[in-house]
């Protein structure tokens, strides 16, 4: 395990997450990574709720996923990630681990613009946030 996160998040598997061989289906991490994002916003003070009332509409343009290990009824993971600034593009590496050990579960690296006020900015309004 890396000790570089900077946000890290408990995420209980649900059963209703999980497909016909009894494993949370591959969409669902998604959501998990997506979750672990609007979390760590709140978190350092700039929700998506205030970032669409001052016109900022953070927009996902690549994500990668390695699926290592199935998650199924009962897991927990912890969910951490850092980011990066490249250009114009925030970068997240977030990665899953099975909770209390360095069982990697999947990781994602996830590429994220912001759109200010309907054009492509670089995003010096998210910088003080997200890159403390």
């Amino acid at each position: 395990m890396t000790d570089n996160y900077v946000f890290s998040l408990p995420i209980a598997v649900r059963d209703y997450e999980l497909d016909s061989e009894g494993i949370v289906n591959n969409a669902v991490y998604l959501h998990y990574f997506e979750h672990t994002r609007h979390a760590f916003c709140v978190e350092r003070g700039f929700p998506f709720a205030q970032m669409a009332a001052e016109g900022i509409i953070p927009v996902v343009n690549r994500i990668e996923v390695d699926y290592r290990v199935p998650l199924r009824s009962g897991d927990v993971v912890d969910s951490k990630l850092r980011v990066d600034l490249r250009g114009v593009r925030f970068v997240f590496s977030q990665d899953l681990y099975l909770s209390g050990t360095d069982t990697l579960v999947a990781k994602a690296v996830v590429s994220v613009v912001a759109i200010e006020n309907g054009r492509l900015s670089r995003g010096e309004r998210f910088k003080p946030y997200l890159l403390q």
